[in-house]
C-alpha cells in the first residue's frame, strides 16, 4: 500500500543567522529564524511524512514551546519522523522537493542537499528530488524577506 503526503513551510530571513538547507550550511548574508535550526526544506519533509500517515504535524511532534528544540538540528528531528514511519512498517518510496528561495542561487548545492537527506534517512540518493526555484521578485520570498520549501513524499507498507 502507498501513502502520498505533502509538506509546506516558510521561516522568515534575518541577520545573525545560519542558512540550513536539507542539513547543509549555506553561505549567505541572512539565515532562517525559528526555534530550531529553522531547516524550512526538512521542516516540510517532515511535515509530508508525518501526513502521509496522518500522525500529526512537526508542531505536534516537536513543539517550539520546548526548550529541548531549541537550536536543534532538523536533521535529528528528520531521524526521529524516520524512526516513527518505520515503527508503522512504512519506508520512503520518493521525496520530490520545492525551495523557493530568491537567493542565493542554490543550484550549486541541490546535489549536497541530496545527499544530506539520503544519508540522514538511510536511503538512495535517486530517491530524492530537490528544485530550487525563486518567486521572480514577488511577495516575501521575492523581497528576500523569506524562504519557504514544498515536498511530496510518497511511502510504500513494509512486507
Amino acid at each position: 500500500m502507498y501513502r502520498i503526503g505533502l509538506g509546506y513551510d516558510i521561516h522568515r530571513l534575518e541577520e545573525n543567522r545560519k542558512l540550513i538547507l536539507g542539513g547543509i550550511d549555506i553561505p549567505f548574508e541572512k539565515g532562517l529564524y525559528g526555534h530550531s535550526d529553522a531547516d524550512v526544506l526538512i521542516h516540510s519533509i517532515i511535515d509530508a511524512m508525518l501526513g502521509a500517515l496522518a500522525l500529526g504535524d512537526i508542531g505536534t511532534h516537536f513543539p517550539d514551546t520546548d526548550e529541548k528544540y531549541k537550536d536543534i538540528s532538523s536533521i535529528i528531528l528528520l531521524k526521529e519522523v524516520d524512526k516513527l514511519i518505520q515503527e508503522k512498517n512504512y519506508k520512503i518510496n520518493n521525496i520530490d522537493c520545492n525551495i523557493i528561495a530568491q537567493k542565493p542561487k542554490l543550484k550549486p548545492y541541490v546535489n549536497s542537499i541530496r545527499k544530506s537527506l539520503a544519508d540522514a534517512l538511510n536511503i538512495n540518493i535517486d530517491l530524492i528530488s530537490i528544485k530550487a526555484k525563486t518567486n521572480e521578485k514577488m511577495d516575501s520570498v521575492g523581497e528576500l524577506k523569506s524562504i519557504e520549501a514544498h515536498s511530496v513524499v510518497m511511502l510504500i507498507k513494509g512486507e
